[in-house]
């Protein structure tokens, strides 16, 4: 790849198209030496899906089956992305009941579900930069290379992060929230805005530049004392511009083309958990009196107010 100005687009149209070379290029001169290694690697183990991540599977499905039923996904070979973790992993598996077939993935990481969909036959191609397999994951794709290797393949992220690229195939970008807020915010990184819980990785890359833009979470964190879905997010790392459906077990919030008021109702009523839904109403309904027909209705000094519960109380629901 030639440095800017003179790079030449990326000749990729299709997620299973192979472009480039099968290998690295060094000239000898430059390798001092080479270091065989017998240690293992260490795969990150995988939780099991529970009720709650199985839910917000069977709700996204829903989502995407009413998307193509609408005309709006001409087919299932709109190819996916999928963050990491077990929520997205669930995801994942949840396709495997759906109606959808000949799924296709262009993503950043690949994780074991989407093993799990080839092996079903429900996924064609998945296009990737890295792996995040289980031990399990790791044994079944070095254990059947053969079987494999005509339906993978490991791109350099400057390729599987493109933005124009993403745009081009129409990925439909799925990745999880720490928490979300009314409007549409996303955290994705950081508890109570200081404390950093995992790096967004390649999630803004495809946000941005996804045909549809989900981010999924579950309504409430340990055992309800926290709620995912919050007045103001305490840090953004996805805006609302870059945010198009949010999902949780309770449901999803289509949030294309609406204003920012009807944001927040919809979010409220369809993905917040219903022991907050009355103080996310309360907030809501005070702050857009206040603030007399403001775009986004906020109070400055109460829009923390469930963290503070938090701090306070040791739950958000301030009891």
């Amino acid at each position: 790849m030639q440095n800017p100005p003179r790079r030449e687009p990326i000749p990729l149209t299709r997620v299973g198209q192979r472009i480039g070379s099968t290998v690295l290029r060094c000239p000898q001169e430059k390798i001092a030496a080479i270091v065989l290694s017998e240690c293992e690697e260490k795969p990150r183990p995988l939780p099991a899906a529970d009720a709650v991540s199985e839910e917000i599977a069977r709700n996204i499905v829903r989502f995407l089956l009413q998307e193509k039923e609408a005309g709006r996904l001409s087919a299932d070979r709109v190819p996916l992305q999928s963050g990491v973790g077990a929520v997205a992993n669930a995801v994942l598996l949840g396709l495997m009941d759906s109606e959808l077939e000949h799924l296709s993935f262009y993503s950043e990481v690949l994780q074991d579900g989407i093993l799990d969909l080839m092996d079903a036959g429900k996924a064609d191609f998945a296009s990737a930069t890295s792996l995040s397999l289980s031990k399990e994951g790791m044994d079944r794709l070095f254990g059947n290379l053969e079987r494999y290797r005509g339906r993978l393949v490991l791109r350099d992220s400057e390729i599987s992060n493109s933005a124009e690229v993403i745009r081009r195939l129409g990925v439909i970008a799925m990745n999880t929230a720490v928490e979300a807020d009314i409007y549409g915010n996303v955290n994705s990184s950081q508890m109570n805005g200081t404390a950093i819980y995992n790096g967004i990785g390649g999630s803004g890359d495809y946000a941005r530049s996804a045909l549809i833009s989900i981010f999924m979470t579950p309504s409430v964190a340990k055992g309800g004392k926290i709620s995912c879905i919050v007045p103001a997010v305490t840090h953004v790392d996805h805006t609302e511009h870059d945010v198009d459906l949010l999902v949780t077990e309770q449901g999803f919030a289509d949030l294309r083309g609406l204003s920012p008021k009807e944001r927040a109702r919809v979010v409220i009523e369809h993905c917040a958990h219903p022991d907050y839904r009355p103080l996310l109403r309360a907030y809501f309904e005070e702050a857009r009196a206040a603030t007399h027909g403001a775009q986004s209705p906020h109070l400055p000094g109460k829009c923390f107010c469930l963290h503070e519960n938090l701090a306070r109380t040791g739950s958000m629901l301030g009891k």
